[in-house]
């Protein structure tokens, strides 16, 4: 096992690697830039490394300054969290070759699933069913007309490099085929430096389905479930729960194994995820995320196996603690992702907290870094924590949340808290009977 861990990151997932750590006896470097100083995780860690100043660049993706706290600190491993360098094949190939472990994929296999052509070619190789579309990057306006044609109209054109749901365009007929083709071509080389597009059919009320996988890295897989990611804005997550509840187990099964199967062949290691669209009994592989997720909690919760310690284990090349066999679902969680922003305008409200409660009892858990005086910093993305909780079922599950949400006080900042408070007292919420365009329709009729 590591002697030190360098956690790469910031803000609760920074706290929720450290708090693994100690727990397995292990020594903690926190890296942070100024804007971070006061954190809790910088005040918990046994070592703290300022690595620059607040801009990302300079700091949490400086990977210079990060090689260079671990050779400072004497850390002979790094967590990335999720976010900033998690999913840089670069970064893992510095470390490498520094005989730093990455806790992590290898960086074939992060760079393969980063490549989001390259992602769905290997998808197919290894059994994953796809969305039917383009078998690579489609460079001819007059191919990507033809291949709109063969599978139909509505498609989507996506860059080859993209992700967090930029580089996307929805197409619905010929004539809009040449605009789109270009407008995206500019954004994907604009925001990933690439400018590769590729096209799929678009489907019109799908699910968003994700399933957690382990890899021990010596051919063994296992899944833990499904999470419904459902419910979006602008393809960004705000709740996710698991498991879902349009699946079936039977459906459960069948692509879970499917997708332990696939990382078992792949030679993956560590936590993965592999997602999907969901429509009509089917699943389309969209990605594969290298790394462990923001909403990683609803599973550790229904599974009762943590994440973390898991990934530890694996990079550090122990036996992963568990088998398929032993992965049991027990009752149903949900996740509500609190932002520091406009419950309305989702516009960002950085500052300074005045009071902070978090609520508590039996099958509630809150993953934040922030406290009572804590300065929200201006520079970094708005998710200030996240509220879990666990029912013996979705009826119980639901009944905890509103409670929870009613309990929940965070005062200094505006924060999504009255967003959460409305959808879980919704006809649609309650009854599971959403899709991915379900909470931007929501937003705009209730203003």
């Amino acid at each position: 096992m590591f002697n030190k861990v360098l956690i790469a990151n910031r803000g609760e997932i920074a706290l929720r690697i450290l708090r693994a750590c100690k727990e397995m006896g292990i020594e903690t470097v926190a890296a942070h830039s100024t804007a971070d100083a006061d954190a809790m995780h910088v005040r918990l860690a046994d070592q703290s490394v300022c690595i620059g100043p607040p801009a990302s660049r300079d700091s949490y993706l400086n990977m210079h300054e990060i090689v260079a706290a671990c050779e400072i600190t004497g850390a002979d491993a790094i967590h990335p969290g999720y976010g900033f360098l998690s999913e840089n094949a670069k970064f893992a190939e510095i470390l490498e070759a520094h005989g730093i472990t990455f806790i992590g994929p290898t960086s074939e296999h992060i760079k393969t699933m980063g490549d989001k052509i390259m992602a769905k070619q290997t998808a197919q190789r290894l059994g994953i069913p796809v969305v039917p579309g383009s078998d690579g990057a489609v460079t001819e306006d007059s191919e990507a007309r033809r291949i709109a044609a063969d599978i139909g109209y509505p498609v989507i054109i996506k860059a080859a490099s993209g992700g967090g749901g930029r580089g996307m365009r929805v197409v619905n007929s010929e004539q809009e085929m040449e605009v789109a083709l270009q407008t995206t071509r500019t954004e994907a080389g604009a925001a990933f430096g690439d400018d590769a597009v590729y096209i799929e059919k678009y489907l019109g009320k799908p699910r968003h389905i994700e399933v957690q996988v382990m890899g021990d890295g010596k051919g063994m897989g296992v899944h833990l479930g499904e999470r419904d990611c459902s419910l979006q804005r602008r393809h960004q997550k705000v709740l996710e729960e698991a498991n879902s509840p349009a699946l079936t187990p039977e459906q459960r099964d069948k692509i879970g194994m499917i997708c332990a199967n696939a990382v078992g062949d792949l030679g993956y290691s560590g936590a993965g995820t592999i997602e999907f669209l969901y429509e009509d009994g089917e699943f389309y592989f969209i990605e594969m995320n290298t790394r462990l997720q923001v909403e990683h909690p609803v599973t550790e919760m229904i599974t009762r196996i943590d994440l973390v310690n898991e990934q530890l284990r694996v990079a550090s090349g122990q036996e992963m603690s568990f088998s398929q066999k032993d992965v049991r679902f027990q009752g149903h969680a949900i996740e509500c992702r609190i932002n520091a922003e406009n419950a309305r305008t989702f516009v960002p409200s950085p500052g300074e907290i005045t009071y902070y409660h978090p609520p508590g009892g039996l099958g509630v858990r809150v993953d934040s870094g922030v406290f009572t005086g804590y300065k929200i910093p201006p520079y970094y993305d708005s998710l200030i924590g996240k509220l879990i909780v666990v029912g013996r079922n979705r009826a119980e599950c639901l009944n905890r949340l509103r409670r929870s949400l009613d309990e929940f006080v965070v005062g200094g900042i505006q924060t999504t808290l009255p967003l959460f408070q409305d959808l879980v007292r919704n006809d649609d919420v309650i009854a599971g009977d959403y899709d991915i365009h379900w909470l931007e329709n929501y937003l705009a009729q209730t203003g």
